[in-house]
Parts: C-alpha cells; sequence; structure tokens
C-alpha cells in the first residue's frame, strides 16, 4: 500500500505542478523518480517531523498540495500541536500519509505502535480521515484528495495485504455495502474488510446471512449510510485495527446511541492498553482478538 501511494504521488505531480512531497527518513532510493524529476518539489527533512508539518502548512499558504509522509505514530503524537494549529485551524491542503497503523511496527514495539491515531486526528476540526481496504483502493482514491478541501490523514497498512475491493467504488466521506444481508451486519475500515469477508462466508456455513459495511473515509462519518444499515440488521459489530477508544466503533456506538437504535452491538479492536508484546502484525490482531473468528463468535453471541 505504501508503494502504491508514493507512486501515486509521482503521477499525480507529473499533471499537477502544485503538488509538493515532503519526507521523513524514508529509506535509501525511496521516491527517487519524484526527486529526479521534480527537484524543486521535493524534499526530505529528515528526523524534524514538527518542522515538516510547519514548512508543509507554509507552502499550501501558497497554493501548493503537500504530500507528506512517515511513520504514523511521528505524525499524529509528535506533531498533534503543528497539525491542530499550523493546518486545520487554517483548513490547508496537506495531505498527511502514516505508515504503518495499526500494530504494522510491532517488531518496534508500543512506541511506533499507531493504536491511538485515528482517535486523536478524528477529534481535530477540518480533518479529514481515511484508511483504505487495499492498495487497489488506494489507487482509487488518491486522485479524489488532490483538489479536496481541507487537510487529510491517510492511514498505511502493511503492503501487500490482499485485493479485497475489486467491485467497490471509492468516494471520501461515503461508507460503502458490499454485501447484503439480513441477519447480522459487520462494519469494518482499513484492512479489517478483508476478517469481515472471511467471517461472513464463515457464517453463512451456519446460515447466518451477515451484510458487510465497509468505511474507508472515517470522517466525515457517512451517518445516514451507517444508521440505515444497522437499523437493517438485529445484531452489529464493528470490526478496526485501533483501540475501541474513539475509532470506528466509538464513532458507531454514538450514532446508535443519538438515533435511539436498540440494537445489540459491539466493539473489536485493541482494549484500553499498550501492546505489551513484539511481534508481527498478525501475531497481536490475533492476541487482541481482531480475527476473522473472533468477529463470527460475538454475531453468535449477540443472537442468542
Amino acid at each position: 500500500m505504501r508503494k502504491t501511494v508514493l507512486e501515486m504521488v509521482y503521477e499525480l505531480a507529473k499533471k499537477d505542478k502544485r503538488i509538493f512531497f515532503i519526507g521523513s527518513d524514508l529509506g535509501k532510493g525511496t521516491m527517487d523518480e519524484f526527486k529526479n524529476d521534480f527537484p524543486d518539489r521535493f524534499f526530505m527533512e529528515g528526523v524534524s517531523e514538527q518542522n515538516l508539518i510547519g514548512m508543509a502548512a507554509g507552502l499550501a499558504m501558497e497554493g501548493k498540495i503537500v504530500y507528506v509522509n512517515t511513520i504514523a505514530t511521528f505524525l499524529t503524537r509528535r506533531c498533534f500541536e503543528q497539525t491542530v494549529v499550523d493546518l486545520c485551524l487554517h483548513n490547508l491542503p496537506v495531505r498527511l500519509i502514516g505508515n504503518g497503523g495499526g500494530v504494522v511496527y510491532a517488531p518496534l514495539g508500543p512506541t511506533h505502535d499507531a493504536i491511538e491515531d485515528i482517535a486523536i486526528m478524528r477529534a481535530i476540526p477540518n480533518m479529514t480521515v481515511i484508511a483504505p481496504a487495499d492498495a487497489e483502493e488506494m489507487r482509487r482514491m488518491m486522485p479524489l484528495t488532490v483538489d479536496y478541501p481541507g487537510p487529510i490523514y491517510i492511514r498505511l497498512a502493511k503492503g501487500g495485504d490482499p485485493i479485497v475491493t475489486e467491485d467497490v467504488k471509492f468516494e471520501i466521506g461515503k461508507a460503502i455495502p458490499v454485501k447484503e444481508g439480513k441477519d447480522a451486519l459487520i462494519i469494518t475500515t482499513g484492512i479489517t474488510l478483508g476478517l469481515a469477508q472471511a467471517a461472513s462466508d464463515m457464517l453463512e456455513a451456519e446460515s447466518i446471512r451477515a451484510a458487510i459495511l465497509h468505511v474507508p473515509t472515517i470522517k466525515p462519518l457517512d451517518s445516514r449510510q451507517i444508521i440505515s444499515s444497522v437499523k437493517k440488521a438485529p445484531v452489529a459489530v464493528a470490526v478496526e485495527e485501533h483501540s475501541v477508544i474513539g475509532g470506528l466503533g466509538s464513532a458507531v456506538a454514538e450514532l446508535i446511541a443519538e438515533a435511539s437504535l436498540h440494537k445489540k452491538f459491539r466493539r473489536i479492536g485493541i482494549p484500553d492498553a499498550f501492546p505489551d508484546q513484539y511481534g508481527s502484525q498478525s501475531s497481536l490482531m490475533q492476541r487482541y482478538g481482531i480475527t476473522a473468528e473472533r468477529i463470527v463468535e460475538e454475531i453468535r453471541k449477540m443472537r442468542m
């Protein structure tokens, strides 16, 4: 997914002279084509992420569209004040591309696990938050970011994830019904769409038809579509590679409560704790029950 998004930044820059790129510690050879072809629009600033945001804001105030890329925890935790004051307060067209949303960087431990990035960015006025499911959805999404108003946070997964959105149309701010079903609803964002598809297939073997609603844009939230989908299902579960506090599940719970929908609802995500183990993305997701099997188990429980 990271390879795709950076390729798309380059392709978009070839067509639009307003597009600039700022990176931090990207690794040797990354974005060399952009650097060689557009040296006046390419900046590699090293480990000085707060300065990156200030630079991006200055360029955006001069009419540029700026794409910034580094590790998600650095963009969200380290640069919070700069993002609020420099970008969002002025509603500037800067696109923050965060590598390793969720527990992608599990080998590096809790300092690099972006388990609360959605909650952080979702709380800032004017910020749009997007978490594509795979590289192809990313490819369809990127052209829409060029002239979209205001700042955007784009949450990247590990890369190499299975393609699960072949027939899924993308539009910023829209939730996407991926599968129909009358017995349950699975609401997803990012790579958990693949888990939902696997869970839905498992449930079908038990004659339980589970609908799937994919929510790649977590802010602005497609409240109308989510409420409509929840109304049609007796039980619903939200699943995400993020803390259960402040992410997709929290947003959906708020909608359900404020719409006075009397539904059985569960959140699947990372508990209110720092991940206390090193390992792989897969091993930590297994540890916290962010799996197709857990989705099936929760739906079974709620249907009893």
